[in-house]
């Protein structure tokens, strides 16, 4: 893992293309420690930061190719590196290094642009062919990495992160209040927007290729499904689906281990992690180191089963304590490595395992994120079934009884009437057609926070729909496919890169520069899960039912039966109380929310003393206050903070 950045063009004469490429670095260096280079040449200019993971002693970069003609500057590892190696070395490719970035550029002199096809990795990268006067920057399938660029008097810059495009002269940090408008409503920006204006995403599984007289973004990959009918005529048995999908997770599993520096494993207690850190302790020679977050509240941990997994695997097991206090304590800390406000607390204790990470000596880490958006395993997916056999029978007094199977972990909602439930989850059942029926509920008990905008924010965004943005970025063949593959798209193509990846994946291991390693996300896996029959992924009310039949043999029966309990974390709880962080009460007052003109003053003010008093307890209203807080520490750590300019809303904002 790695930090990467540069330009295209002609920089700032105010600063040379050396300076401003050491201070890119230098906003990077979280991301890597272990050492830092440059390359400068005419028109060009790479900039990188190194965590050395995969030959540590002649991986560093910038790193060319034997002529100099080709230069690169890579974030993240190829997992394929050695078959890819062994491959173009038969063919007589004769290499200086063992590193993973070696054979991206030896595989780019045979193949081009199109070698980024053969590439299984978590990866961002810029290459420079000084032959064709040509930079490419490329990001991977699963949008695991990230990557930014932004133009500038006809230059060209990017970076893994936006503070070191913060760095370039004449680009400053302006919210963007579309992308904070998605945020309040889908929980990410849509790419290629970024909550700052004027900066975009590379797009998972895009690369751009610039020339001087031509710019190109495309994709050379995308998630599809089969279409439903084609789903229905599965000619393999459900045993040969469930070997195969063991076989291939174990396989992802064993190229995610190499390294030439230890690597660990997270181990939450529940099924996925639990499957990764079995199938590891299969390919290690000593005990697997285990890492894992307990909290002091019943509501949220779970220690018990993080503790009987361990055992049975005899793992080294580490984990650490996370208090409503400490969630608080780092909270700012957390809004400045997502680099964009966010609606939950949950990046936080994240942030703290992958200190305890780092402090334990370790740079890499086994995770078991992305088996719930592959194979099937959030509670949205079983609550839009509920939802759609409603549609069908909506005078049925017994089918909104099951709405009480969905959620077992929140006892609060056990308890309300049949009436209750039926009001809270079967809503939209008249909107069954529209392609975001399965995430409605969602989407808007989200957008309820929207209430708490300013006026001005709301004109600003008039006539502006954020679901309409996102309608309009689906597949045209999205409508063929089975309910559950459309539900599983938006999870896996835009939350799971838009937030989970970003928010809680990348950006939390890296603020203590750790590499996180995604068996479920070898492209691989994704693939051949997406062509497994909807029935062996929700089976009934059963949630991820392949996945629990691949990890018998595997784990213990009780925690592969274990039923999903999401990863959460305290909210509100965490801002508030004797030991509430000075930054709260200075970021949320009446002064400060009414400088920044972003949201409502005196609504705002009353849901303030909401959280004083211990009483916002619903999602609209912690998802509100987390919002609003994060982003006023975001706006003081990227706006004022920096440049001391405030923001000015225009209507001209939303074009």
């Amino acid at each position: 893992m790695c930090g990467i950045a540069g330009y295209l063009g002609v920089p700032d004469p105010r600063v040379s293309g050396r300076v401003l490429l050491q201070r890119m670095n230098a906003e990077l260096r979280h991301r890597g420690p272990d050492g830092d280079d440059v390359h400068c040449g005419e028109g060009v200019g790479l900039a990188h930061t190194r965590l050395s993971i995969i030959d540590l002693a002649a991986g560093a970069q910038p790193m060319a190719n034997d002529d100099e003609t080709v230069w690169i500057s890579f974030n993240g590892e190829i997992f394929n590196y050695v078959e890819l190696r062994d491959e173009l070395m038969a063919h007589g490719v004769r290499f200086r290094t063992s590193s993973d970035t070696e054979v991206i550029i030896r595989l780019y002199e045979e193949m081009g642009p199109d070698c980024v096809e053969r590439l299984n990795g978590d990866f961002a990268f810029a290459i420079w062919d000084g032959r064709r006067r040509q930079l490419m920057l490329a990001r991977d399938r699963m949008g695991v990495r990230p990557l930014f660029y932004a133009w500038h008097r006809n230059t060209l810059y990017f970076a893994s992160e936006v503070k070191a495009l913060l760095q370039v002269p004449g680009i400053d940090a302006e919210l963007d209040p579309v992308a904070l408008d998605q945020i309040f409503t889908l929980w990410f920006p849509l790419a290629p927007r970024t909550v700052f204006k004027g900066v975009l995403e590379l797009p998972p599984a895009h690369m751009l290729i610039a020339r001087a007289d031509h710019v190109e973004v495309r994709p050379y990959w995308r998630l599809a499904f089969p279409d439903a009918a084609d789903q229905r005529r599965e000619h393999r048995g459900d045993a040969e689906i469930v070997e195969e999908v063991r076989a291939l997770l174990i396989d992802a599993t064993r190229i995610r281990l190499r390294s030439d520096v230890p690597v660990g494993s997270y181990l939450s207690g529940g099924l996925d992690s639990s499957l990764i850190a079995a199938m590891a302790c299969g390919f290690v020679s000593e005990r697997l180191r285990t890492f894992s977050v307990r909290f002091d509240s019943a509501e949220f941990d779970e220690t018990e089963f993080q503790m009987e997994m361990a055992e049975a695997l005899g793992t080294d097991h580490s984990a650490i304590l996370c208090r409503p206090t400490d969630i608080g304590a780092v909270f700012p800390a957390v809004v400045r490595h997502a680099e964009r406000p966010i609606l939950r607390t949950a990046p936080a204790p994240l942030q703290l395992l992958s200190g305890l990470v780092a402090d334990e000596g370790f740079k890499v880490v086994l995770t078991g994120e992305g088996a719930d958006e592959v194979f099937g395993g959030y509670d949205i997916f079983k609550e839009a079934k509920l939802r759609r056999f409603c549609a069908r029978q909506p005078l049925s007094a017994v089918r909104p009884l099951l709405f009480r199977r969905l959620y077992p972990y929140l006892p609060k909602l056990q308890a309300q009437s049949a009436a209750y439930l039926k009001a809270f989850f079967a809503t939209d059942l008249d909107a069954v057609g529209d392609p975001l029926f399965s995430h409605l509920p969602r989407f808007r008990s989200t957008a309820g926070a929207k209430l708490f905008f300013s006026d001005a924010l709301k004109r600003a965004l008039t006539g502006y729909d954020a679901l309409d943005d996102l309608r309009a970025d689906l597949p045209a063949d999205f409508a063929r496919w089975h309910p559950l593959s459309q539900a599983q798209y938006l999870e896996t193509a835009y939350l799971l890169p838009g937030y989970i990846l970003s928010s809680q994946g990348d950006r939390m291991a890296m603020a203590h520069s750790v590499e996180g390693r995604f068996p479920f996300l070898d492209h691989r896996v994704v693939e051949a899960a997406a062509a497994i029959p909807p029935r062996l992924k929700l089976n009934g009310l059963t949630e991820k039912h392949v996945l629990r039949e691949a990890a018998r043999p595997l784990l213990p029966a009780r925690l592969a039966e274990r039923p999903k309990q999401p990863y959460r974390a305290p909210d509100s709880a965490s801002f508030f109380g004797a030991a509430s962080p000075d930054y709260v009460a200075r970021l949320l007052s009446g002064a400060a929310i009414g400088d920044a003109g972003l949201f409502d003053r005196g609504a705002v003010e009353k849901l303030v003393r909401k959280g004083r008093d211990g009483r916002v307890n619903g999602f609209r209203d912690n998802a509100a206050l987390t919002g609003i807080l994060s982003t006023q520490l975001w706006r003081e750590a990227f706006v004022t903070g920096a440049s001391g300019k405030d923001l000015e809303i225009t209507q001209q904002a939303v074009a």
